[in-house]
């Protein structure tokens, strides 16, 4: 089988692997047919890692990743030969205090596939456990059905944020990530949005998901802006989507008293320096997200209702031989890119 695999610092090799055994009883073998390049792939490109987790070479990372059944083991029902599925990458224990208390997503024993040790899904074959395949709706493709692993992120960072209608928000960073965030608050009813970034072409794509405001921070005191836009009260909930530069403060600097600031980035720096004297002075709390907690099937569902709301952050799909200049593209914020799949 075709595999990709991150071989050194930023660098890709593809291989021709064995084909996977049969899968074990109560799994089932899935052939992958599109995985989505997240941020934190990009981490690990470009930076050797994901903060104190480094890469250990050679690695396989990809976990946004929708394929089709190709072989069904013992023990397993409901799914037949050639169904769509959408995959999900995260393998629980169940047993730990944290899944046994509802918190999966900190599971003390959890397998993410695409951390070091467990590989991802940049190749063509997965073995997983049944639970954790879900039928891909008949309305969405392969690579539009990519974005479910992201989206249940942000409907995590949704609920943690515990939006109210009408409540007003900024997010930092129009990724993909900070994208599906303004999409989503959009949907949840939010009032006013502001999106900042520095991209031009990723400040237009957050118009059409459903930004007011595009706020470049290049050219504008964004703290300035978002106070004067509010009547120097401040936004309801800020969401920092990027963790670049000074974004961590900025978002204690346009939150309300009393609000709150949701971390959903990750920084690149294992040690940031956070002005006290606003989150002290305003009590706001800082939530940080860590992946997804039972959400998958909830973004499934939004993504098959409101495809159109969504499906534009797919800018690029690529095949998978061309993994080397995909990421390389994305670093460099190049060729207009919002969000990247990769085709097997």
């Amino acid at each position: 089988m075709k595999v990709a695999e991150l071989c050194e610092f930023h660098k890709f090799r593809l291989t021709d692997q064995p084909p996977p055994p049969d899968p074990a009883p109560g799994e089932i073998l899935v052939r992958v047919k599109a995985v989505g390049i997240c941020g934190s792939d990009v981490h690990n490109f470009s930076e050797g890692g994901i903060g104190d987790m480094r890469c250990a070479y050679p690695m396989v990372l990809g976990h946004e990743p929708a394929g089709v059944v190709e072989k069904i083991s013992s023990g397993v029902t409901g799914w037949s030969v050639g169904d769509p599925a959408v995959l999900e990458p995260a393998l629980y224990c169940y047993h730990c205090e944290y899944c046994l208390t509802g918190h999966h997503n900190v599971c003390a024993n959890i397998r993410f596939l695409s951390n070091p040790g467990h590989p991802g899904f940049f190749r063509e074959y997965v073995s997983l456990p049944a639970g954790n395949l879900l039928p891909q709706p008949s309305n969405l493709n392969a690579a539009e059905a990519t974005l479910v692993e992201p989206l249940a992120i942000i409907l995590h960072s949704l609920h943690l944020a515990a939006m109210r209608p009408g409540e007003t928000a900024v997010v930092f960073g129009a990724g993909p990530i900070g994208l599906l965030t303004v999409a989503a608050l959009r949907l949840a009813g939010a009032g006013r949005i502001w999106s900042v970034e520095p991209v031009t072409h990723r400040r237009e794509l957050a118009k059409v998901v459903g930004a007011d405001a595009a706020i470049n921070p290049r050219e504008v005191d964004v703290v300035k802006q978002i106070l004067a836009d509010t009547s120097k009260r401040g936004v309801d909930v800020s969401f920092d989507c990027v963790c670049k530069e000074n974004t961590l403060n900025e978002c204690l600097y346009v939150t309300r008293n009393a609000g709150r600031v949701i971390i959903t980035g990750i920084p690149s720096e294992s040690f940031v320096s956070l002005d006290t004297n606003p989150m002290r002075r305003k009590e706001l709390p800082i939530l940080t997200v860590r992946r997804s907690n039972h959400d998958t099937g909830a973004a499934l569902r939004m993504l098959a209702a409101e495809p159109g709301r969504f499906v534009p952050i797919l800018t690029h799909s690529k095949p998978i031989n061309e993994i080397q200049p995909a990421f390389e593209g994305l670093e460099k914020y190049a060729d207009g890119a919002g969000k990247v799949v990769l085709t097997l």
